[in-house]
């Protein structure tokens, strides 16, 4: 999260291109949206478990980040691609999403619905439950999870694609009332959330995906991408994010 910020400073000041940032979790990572109580996790069930916990900059509900493809768009305010409100550029992003999507042979179709992108929509503590506006679903259940912030800097929105495993894990470590009531939205999740694998019938690597998605990005956005790394200034700033904020308490339990 601190690298994604640092970039979007970057890009705001012109010091980076817009970037497209594709990468995984080690360990498993449970990350909140921007305005999520931290009063919906189990600390004593996530520390057990050795699994991390941090709050995102863009908005949603808990993903737990492991298993799967993360990717992150990061422009500056003046980006013409992304031009216009948020609507409008989750729709763009969604075109190459499902571009991303259908290269690994995934049937997938965009959801579109009405309410803010990436603001809570019950009080269910789960993102992949509920489908946002322009978010990708297979076979009636979502499959991309997306959000999207807003900074005088420009735009970041993140996503993640889970690529298999056991999506009721996120259970394990959110608070319910009793253990009836965990199995319970276990099962909802099973009913509305899938991973690539289940739809597949097979695995799909890390690399297979990553390779997808930049193909699509640079297919729909008309983009050169060209692969990079992190400069000097980019490396001091997230580092001083992690400790400054993304790992203090006054981030971590800011509601």
């Amino acid at each position: 999260m601190a690298v994604d910020e640092a970039i979007l400073e970057a890009a705001g000041c012109g010091d980076m291109p817009p970037t497209l940032r594709l990468y995984a979790w080690q360990p498993a990572c449970l990350s909140l949206g921007y305005a999520q109580p931290i009063a919906d996790v189990d600390r004593v069930r996530l520390d057990a478990l050795g699994w991390h916990l941090v709050r995102r900059p863009t908005g949603g509900r808990a993903i737990l980040h492991t298993d799967e493809l993360t990717y992150a768009v990061i422009v500056p305010a003046n980006e013409p691609r992304l031009a216009g409100g948020v609507l409008e550029s989750y729709q763009r992003l969604a075109q190459a999403l499902l571009v991303a999507l259908n290269l690994l042979n995934l049937p997938v179709v965009t959801q579109e619905s009405y309410s803010t992108p990436g603001a809570p929509r019950s009080t269910n503590p789960v993102c992949f439950e509920v489908p946002s506006n322009y978010e990708i679903t297979a076979n009636g259940k979502k499959l991309v999870g997306s959000a999207q912030a807003r900074r005088r800097e420009g735009i970041l929105q993140h996503g993640s694609l889970p690529l298999n495993g056991d999506m009721t894990r996120i259970t394990w470590v959110l608070k319910y009332p009793d253990e009836s009531s965990r199995e319970i939205a276990a099962e909802r999740l099973l009913a509305h959330a899938t991973t690539a694998e289940t739809i597949l019938g097979y695995p799909l690597s890390w690399e297979q995906a990553a390779n997808a998605f930049s193909q699509a990005f640079s297919q729909v956005l008309n983009l050169n991408l060209q692969s990079g790394e992190l400069s000097p200034s980019e490396k001091k700033r997230a580092d001083e994010l992690v400790v400054t904020k993304y790992t203090h308490h006054s981030w971590q339990e800011r509601i």
